[in-house]
């Protein structure tokens, strides 16, 4: 007896007729009929998500991740239509090729039925080379309707911090649009984009999403000419690297929306952040930085990695710089490199190290082998029940059950390693420090080894600023 899964997608929530709970009845109705058995979970859905893109849609990945595991777990997915497996041809192309050459999983579409013969593999073909012409004819209609709309001043985007929703167009939001108000005044004063940024989380303004403003965050407003009552949009669609809207694929047009910034307001602002990028002109791109303690210490004000500054002397906190965190963490490399080494040296002659307690439950924990285990026994189970209801013969039933036992077999015997002694842990960083120091301490090593080396020693390292000390975590 078949074990089948069964995966269902919606895009909208207008598509009554292919509800979640219309697919999944279906497809129970069809797995009853050819005798398959259908477990709940085994039951994947994507509701909301288009089918454009696999990577975007968790339930079909998990699908896929478990389609993988050994034995295959179920063999086949029944689908409503092809088009609810995707609407890319490559993916379609891509997982199918997977699951049927590598897990040995079919692929059904209960209303699409196909036979055996070469020729069901053009007419599935055909299938997916429609369903994904429709869905890029579906974008194309959608982004024409967006631009008609947008040419004649229409919202086709949410609203920006500062404004709400109100008839189809923006409103000023009572409370945030006088803090835009600041925003420009206070970059006008002088205050820079951290130091805005800063004084609106101390007074616990937060962004549209509800996050923590940062420079970033504040340079977008300050660049958005939507507050001056226009609207804009990329012709060309979302650009990445254009993340203020200044390139010339930029459109912009008069918005129906009341202003909140004066235009004189706005263009003194970009006339003021133009001077202020020919003075203080961006360092030319380089390959990163190598050095020691790259990527390990951490402050101990918000968590956030040390990263070096522009001058390349000294290490800050990487939240500080972008205005999230309060509390400068700005060291030098040379004096960080030194109290490293020497804290190292003090901790060998001491055999005295201090380990991050979930790191070492975390390296000592096997995986929970039990829901495995149960998932084996509930096999067990399915392949009585189809043996007792006559669909297996007394042969397959023996053959499913050894296989089956065998894997619980394999599952119970794996016993999770013994965890250290507190001996064996000093006696295992003792030894790590000892033959990295020499590398650690050598003018002729270089700093991407230095860097690995001290990986292989700590989990991570703290600096505590006020106190101008480090504390060190060893790996287990």
């Amino acid at each position: 007896m078949k074990t089948a899964a069964a995966y269902i997608r919606v895009s909208t929530d207008d598509q009554v007729e292919y509800s979640p709970d219309s697919q999944l009845k279906a497809i129970r109705k069809y797995a009853k009929e050819h005798g398959m058995i259908l477990p709940e979970e085994f039951i994947f859905v994507d509701e909301g998500i288009s089918g454009r893109k696999a990577d975007k849609r968790p339930s079909f990945q998990r699908m896929i991740g478990t389609a993988k595991l050994k034995p295959k777990p179920f063999d086949t997915i029944l689908l409503w239509k092809f088009s609810r497996f995707a609407r890319n041809r490559q993916d379609s192309i891509v997982y199918k090729s997977m699951l049927r050459k590598q897990c040995g999983i079919d692929v059904v579409s209960i209303s699409e039925q196909l036979g055996d013969d070469n020729t069901s593999i053009l007419i599935e073909a055909l299938i997916e080379a429609m369903d994904e012409y429709y869905s890029l004819n579906l974008a194309e209609e959608v982004k024409r309707g967006m631009n008609e709309k947008f040419s004649r001043g229409g919202v086709v985007s949410q609203p920006p911090f500062g404004y709400k929703m109100k008839d189809g167009i923006f409103a000023p939001d009572e409370v945030n649009a006088p803090i835009v108000k600041m925003i420009y005044n206070d970059y006008l004063a002088g205050m820079g984009a951290r130091e805005i940024a800063m004084k609106l989380n101390d007074m616990g303004i937060r962004s549209t999403k509800g996050n923590l403003f940062e420079n970033r965050t504040v340079e977008y407003i300050l660049t958005n000419v939507t507050y001056t009552g226009k609207l804009r949009r990329s012709k060309n669609g979302r650009n990445a690297l254009d993340r203020y809207h200044e390139s010339e694929d930029t459109l912009i047009v008069d918005g129906k929306h009341e202003a909140i910034i004066a235009p004189e307001t706005f263009e003194a602002v970009q006339n003021k952040r133009s001077e202020a990028k020919r003075t203080y002109t961006r360092y030319a791109r380089q390959a990163p930085v190598e050095f020691m303690l790259k990527g390990i210490v951490r402050c101990d004000t918000c968590g956030a990695t040390l990263t070096m500054s522009a001058g390349k002397t000294s290490l800050q906190c990487h939240n500080y710089a972008r205005g999230v965190c309060k509390v400068s963490h700005s060291v030098t490399l040379k004096k960080l490199n030194a109290a490293v080494i020497e804290h190292l040296k003090s901790d060998f002659e001491q055999q005295s190290f201090t380990i991050d307690v979930t790191e070492q439950k975390r390296a000592s924990t096997s995986p929970d082998l039990s829901a495995l285990i149960e998932r084996e026994k509930k096999k067990l189970s399915r392949i009585r029940e189809a043996y007792t209801a006559g669909i297996d013969t007394l042969e397959e039933y023996k053959e499913n059950k050894r296989a089956i036992q065998a894997r619980i077999d394999e599952l119970t015997a794996s016993a999770p390693p013994a965890p250290l002694t507190d001996e064996q842990i000093k006696e295992t960083i003792s030894g790590r420090i000892s033959s990295g120091l020499e590398l650690l301490e050598s003018d002729e090593t270089s700093e991407t080894l230095k860097n690995i080396t001290l990986r292989s020693i700590v989990e991570r390292i703290i600096y505590i600023k006020p106190k101008g000390i480090i504390e060190i975590f060893y790996k287990v």
